[in-house]
C-alpha cells in the first residue's frame, strides 16, 4: 500500500489487517505459542521488571508502542495491554531476534541525536513523528542511510501488533466471537449466504 492509499485507513485498521495475516509471516512461533505467552506474561506480578531490555530500551519501548497503537476510543494502547512485556518475554526466549532488535533501537537513539541532539524518549512528538515517517513505509522508497530503520520498524510493528491482538484487550478490540460454545448450528445465515452470491 501506499501513503496515498492508507491515508483513508487508521493505523488501528491497518494493523489489525497485519495480525489477521499468517502469525508465520512475522513472528516464528504458532498462534498457540504466542497466546499462551501472552497470558503467561500478563499475569506475571507488578511492577515488572525486564529482563532482556536495560532500563533505557524498555523506556524507548514503551513510547514506541504507543506510537505504533496508540489508545482510541474502542480500547487502550499497546502500553496497556501489556505490549512492552510480551515483548520483553519473546526477546528473551527469542534469542536469534535480540541483536537486530537491540541495533534497531540503538540506530534509532543515534538517528535521534544526529537530528535533535535527544534521546527518543525526550523528543518532543514532531520530532518522533517526522522520524517515524521516514521508516514507517516499507513500499516507499527510504530516504538514503533509513534501510536499516526501515528494516528495524517493520519488525518492531509486527511484533508489536502480535502482542496487542493476543491480549485479552486485542482480542476485545478485534470483537472475535471464536472459542464459544454454540449449542445448535443451524447453517450459514441466509443475509450471508446472499452477500457472497451463494444463495
Amino acid at each position: 500500500m501506499s501513503p496515498s492509499t492508507t491515508a483513508t485507513m487508521d493505523r488501528r485498521t491497518l494493523l489489525k489487517l497485519v495480525a489477521a495475516a499468517p502469525m508465520a509471516a512475522a513472528f516464528t512461533w504458532t498462534g498457540e505459542e504466542v497466546l499462551a505467552a501472552s497470558a503467561q506474561v500478563r499475569t506475571a506480578a507488578v511492577p515488572f521488571t525486564p529482563v532482556f531490555f536495560t532500563a533505557h530500551e524498555y523506556d524507548i519501548v514503551q513510547v514506541l508502542v504507543d506510537l505504533v497503537i496508540p489508545k482510541d476510543a474502542h480500547s487502550g494502547s499497546a502500553t496497556e495491554a501489556g505490549v512492552p512485556q510480551f515483548m520483553d518475554f519473546i526477546l528473551n526466549e527469542e534469542t536469534n531476534r535480540q541483536n537486530a532488535m537491540r541495533g534497531g533501537l540503538s540506530w534509532l537513539e543515534l538517528e535521534c541525536h544526529r537530528r535533535f541532539s535527544l534521546d527518543f524518549v525526550a523528543c518532543a512528538e514532531g520530532q518522533r513523528q517526522a522520524l517515524l515517517d521516514d521508516i514507517a513505509w516499507p513500499r516507499r522508497e527510504a530516504k538514503p542511510g533509513m534501510a536499516p530503520g526501515v528494516a528495524f520498524f517493520n519488525s518492531f510493528r509486527d511484533l508489536t501488533a502480535s502482542g496487542f491482538w493476543s491480549s485479552k484487550m486485542g482480542i476485545d478490540d478485534l470483537q472475535y466471537l471464536g472459542n464459544t460454545v454454540v449449542p445448535e448450528w443451524t447453517g450459514c445465515p441466509d443475509e450471508v449466504l446472499r452477500k457472497l452470491g451463494l444463495l
